[in-house]
């Protein structure tokens, strides 16, 4: 394009468009909130904790154990005081290996013939229910221009400011769920 000697437009007489770009909106930082639980860990807690209930005396002769059965965890014992006992020793094995105890789903000792059975599961994922929860909570409490996005059983958090979503992180370390948080792709 030509141009008219001491002006800013063309032969044509529009001006030029500006040669720079206006800088673009950044993007959003996020993170995802999760529940989850490492499968390895809860067999390394469970492995240890068979090994301490082989090894202690007080578990001696009263049928106690502790082992997968399935996609869940049963242990057993003669009385329901000793099945409590190993209830107790796997929820210290899951605690030093940084497991919460909020993702151990353990039921009531039950009567099976001569022995008492407890079954328990390790819960995973966040429910669409408790998904909203820590949404509206995030929604309510938490900074302004912070989103919070179900995706399955995860919430996407965003929002332009890192510091934001710092402080929504704390404001939910600072609640108390009935259900096992992490903070996981943090970007």
């Amino acid at each position: 394009m030509r141009m008219r000697p001491g002006t800013d437009s063309g032969l044509d007489g529009r001006p030029y468009a500006p040669r720079y770009k206006e800088p673009q909106d950044m993007a959003d930082s996020s993170f995802d909130i999760v529940s989850k639980v490492e499968r390895q860990e809860v067999d390394n807690a469970l492995n240890q904790a068979a090994k301490e209930i082989s090894q202690r005396y007080d578990f001696k002769n009263v049928g106690a154990s502790i082992s997968w059965s399935g996609e869940k965890i049963l242990m057993e014992a003669n009385s329901e005081e000793r099945v409590k006992a190993i209830l107790d020793v796997f929820e210290t094995k899951l605690i030093k290996r940084g497991i919460s105890l909020k993702a151990l789903d353990a039921g009531e000792p039950q009567l099976s013939g001569k022995e008492y059975k407890i079954f328990a599961s390790i819960e995973e994922g966040i429910s669409q229910e408790n998904a909203k929860k820590v949404a509206k909570i995030i929604r309510d409490e938490g900074p302004k221009g912070v989103k919070a996005q179900v995706q399955g059983d995860e919430l996407r958090v965003s929002s332009k400011s890192r510091d934001d979503l710092q402080a929504v992180q704390a404001l939910l370390k600072g609640k108390d769920f009935d259900f096992a948080l992490q903070f996981v792709n943090y970007r």
